[in-house]
């Protein structure tokens, strides 16, 4: 077998293939009806715009795939088509055979016609739709299975990289195709969620485990399932600021370039205009900032943003500043995980803004949180990306931790809360956690005006306000009388 890969003509397979398929190899796709098989081949046979290439059919017409395949973009200029697939007189004109098995009769010419249009057509890609029917052509197991071998055989010794496509089910398993193959490329869908899996893959290297897919109205798309560098950036000793003076005092000057940070609080305490002030402050630095943002429009940040004196309308233009609103339910985890690689790594995006944790949990869709979020957050940790997770806590006035395995990812922790004291509603902030340097322990007073977050004074007079219970001194606590 010749050395080298092929490209498969999607580029998330190709990662996962470690370049694509191994040239001269025979692959085999699974997957039940609707999971884009022969979409599949589409991109196989159209990734090589100057080879020949194959596609021989035993079920859809040449006529029915030209259309399918013109219809999601694919020019197939350089596919000469094999079409073996009943004709419309078949059932009209049914022939039957009273001596000879119909497997005997047809499997010569069918054989023939194969041969004869390899050795005319001479092509590098061959893709077979389906090659269970061989089965149909052979008497017992073993003659398909043989005939499978030969067959591939053939293929292989004439240059050819051959993708076939499977159907099996309970009562007509493919696991001999399975061990006559190079490769395997298994298509299923899970809850609603496509996915794509490679379980063998011959002479080459590849990234097990499920990953996302979707077909869309250019074909298949893959989002390869996220693997954090092994080689990190280290610790920065770099600080940069939130641009809050208050803020910044309390965590000696701001906190450390690629780093974990959560900001934990009820919903309306602050935690988006935080986070805001933050990206604003890294795009005046002339650093690329992004805000995904799960739970408002792009417009609706930006009014709220221009409601407290952020000018975040002049640096989005700038592109400096970026608000990417996320229809949660409309991505995989993987899917997310593609569209935050893409900006790091084609963009430079030094700082991402996650809003929030909570409506993010909607992408997982039943999967573990901690091991989807550990992998983003490494990743972007290994890039020297500083990333501000927002969590909206279920308490208007406890739960700090947002649990579930998250919290140990973090470098640092920052809690808002609101507490009442003179039958008034006031807000407070703290940092809870900061590695690699000491902080303020202290909490103290938030204040939102039309000029924006405000840092105030120690709320020395007030406890209670982490357990949810505040008081201020010489008051008794409710529930301590």
């Amino acid at each position: 077998m010749t050395s080298g890969k092929i490209s498969t003509g999607i580029s998330g397979l190709d990662e996962i293939t470690d370049g694509g398929l191994v040239k001269n190899s025979s692959n085999l796709v699974r997957g039940g009806p609707g999971t884009g098989k022969t979409i599949l081949g589409f991109h196989f046979l159209s990734a090589d715009s100057a080879g020949k290439s194959a596609f021989i059919t035993f079920e859809e017409s040449k006529e029915n795939l030209l259309a399918s395949s013109s219809k999601l973009g694919f020019e197939l200029r350089n596919v000469e088509f094999l079409d073996l697939s009943p004709s419309e007189h078949f059932f009209s004109e049914v022939e039957s055979y009273d001596i000879f098995l119909s497997s005997d009769v047809e499997r010569e010419p069918v054989t023939k016609q194969i041969i004869d249009f390899i050795e005319t057509v001479k092509p590098e890609r061959v893709f077979i739709d389906s090659i269970t029917q061989f089965r149909y052509f052979s008497p017992n197991k073993y003659q398909f299975r043989k005939q499978v071998i030969s067959f591939i055989r053939f293929l292989l010794q004439r240059g050819c990289t051959v993708v076939s496509t499977s159907e099996f089910s309970r009562e007509e398993p493919d696991d001999d195709l399975q061990f006559l193959c190079d490769g395997i490329i298994n298509l299923k869908t899970e809850d609603g969620e496509r996915l794509i899996e490679i379980t063998k893959f011959r002479q080459s290297g590849f990234r097990s485990g499920l990953h996302s897919m979707k077909i869309t109205a250019q074909g298949i798309r893959v989002f390869p399932r996220l693997i954090p560098d092994t080689v990190s950036t280290g610790i920065v000793n770099e600080i940069i600021p939130f641009g809050i003076e208050g803020l910044d005092k309390m965590l000696y000057g701001g906190i450390r370039r690629g780093t974990i940070n959560i900001i934990s609080g009820p919903p309306g305490v602050g935690k988006s205009t935080l986070g805001m002030l933050f990206a604003r402050e890294t795009a005046m630095r002339k650093e690329k900032a992004l805000i995904y943002t799960f739970e408002e429009s792009a417009d609706q940040m930006i009014f709220r943003a221009k409601s407290l004196g952020i000018p975040a309308v002049g640096l989005k233009e700038s592109d400096l500043l970026q608000i990417e609103p996320i229809m949660a339910l409309a991505y995989s985890p993987d899917e997310f995980s593609q569209l935050v690689r893409s900006s790091v790594e084609k963009e430079d995006t030094k700082v991402i803004v996650i809003d929030s944790l909570s409506s993010y949990r909607l992408v997982l869709k039943g999967r573990e949180q901690s091991e989807a979020l550990y992998a983003l957050c490494k990743y972007m940790k290994s890039r020297g990306v500083t990333v501000i997770l927002l969590y909206a806590t279920s308490s208007l006035v406890s739960d700090i931790d947002p649990g579930r395995g998250v919290s140990f990812l973090c470098d640092n922790i920052i809690f808002l809360r609101y507490y009442e004291a003179a039958g008034e509603i006031h807000r407070a902030i703290g940092v809870l956690k900061k590695r690699t340097s000491d902080f303020e322990k202290s909490v103290r007073e938030l204040v939102i005006t039309k000029n924006g977050i405000e840092i105030g004074e120690r709320l020395t007079n007030t406890r209670g306000i982490l357990s949810g219970m505040p008081y201020v001194n010489g008051e008794v606590p409710d529930g301590k009388e």
